[in-house]
């Protein structure tokens, strides 16, 4: 059965950091594109980043410089490192997957097909 399921999420203060943790099962990590999103209450669903199956990353440029995506396919675990964190960083965050198997990533939530069920990341003094 394929599952995404995420987790690190939690409270923080501004400038703090958290790393969030996406375990896969059901299909090998690496051969898949995969990316992060996150949705703020009362907002639509928006992509932080994505890395491909040869390990090429993108990010979006609200998160430049600050989050980091990486993978380690022995453990078959996405991550998502978040430093310098902001009050607009609040938001729940998803890890998500392209079954469709494409050389490259984007970070548009159209393109994903394979879903986990978020966790929260709050952001505040």
């Amino acid at each position: 059965q394929v599952q995404l399921v995420e987790s690190g999420g939690g409270s923080v203060q501004p400038g703090g950091s958290l790393t969030l943790s996406c375990v896969v099962s059901g299909f090998t990590l690496r051969t898949y594109s995969m990316g992060w999103f996150r949705q703020a209450p009362g907002k639509e669903r928006e992509g932080v980043g994505c890395i491909d199956s040869g390990g090429g990353t993108l990010y979006v440029d609200s998160v430049k410089g600050r989050f980091g995506i990486s993978r380690d396919n022995a453990k078959n675990t996405l991550y998502l490192q978040m430093n310098s964190l902001k009050a607009d960083d609040t938001a729940m965050y998803y890890c998500a997957a392209d079954s469709r198997r494409s050389p490259y990533c984007v970070a548009s939530p159209s393109m994903y097909d394979i879903w986990g069920q978020g966790t929260q990341v709050t952001v505040s003094s």
